[in-house]
């Protein structure tokens, strides 16, 4: 009985501008973008809760009857899991949610002011999808 021989052809490597992507995971922060990222990650969370805190004030104003306490209890469950869920200050994370929160307003891209190039461009591209 004679071996059969098998040949191994390997695929060229084709490069096309998703291979030149880095991957979230590999994006580096200086020691300067982790302050001007926290910096700005704190402004949008004082924003968003202090709004919460704000809209708040002024429904409970307006409760006349047990319903409406149950429906605010609701409402709060629901904004602290959204809130929660939201600010994830992972690096691998903060592009997506830097995005999410200018998307929603709660940051301006001036807030970012200090970023590499590179990052304030990705950051402005998903916040537009």
């Amino acid at each position: 009985m004679s071996a059969k021989r098998v040949e191994v052809v390997q695929k060229p490597k084709i490069i096309t501008p998703k291979t030149k992507i880095m991957p979230m995971s590999e994006i580096i922060w200086s020691d300067t973008e982790q302050e001007i990222a926290q910096t700005a990650f704190q402004k949008a969370y004082q924003r968003e809760t202090s709004t919460l805190i704000e809209h708040i004030k002024e429904q409970s104003g307006q409760i006349t009857v047990l319903d409406d306490i149950w429906q605010m209890h609701d409402y709060l469950s629901a904004r602290r899991h959204q809130i929660d869920g939201k600010y994830d200050y992972r690096y691998t994370s903060l592009i997506f949610v830097f995005a999410q929160l200018l998307k929603e307003g709660w940051l301006k891209l001036e807030d970012l002011n200090g970023l590499e190039k590179d990052k304030l461009a990705k950051i402005a591209a998903l916040s537009r999808m």
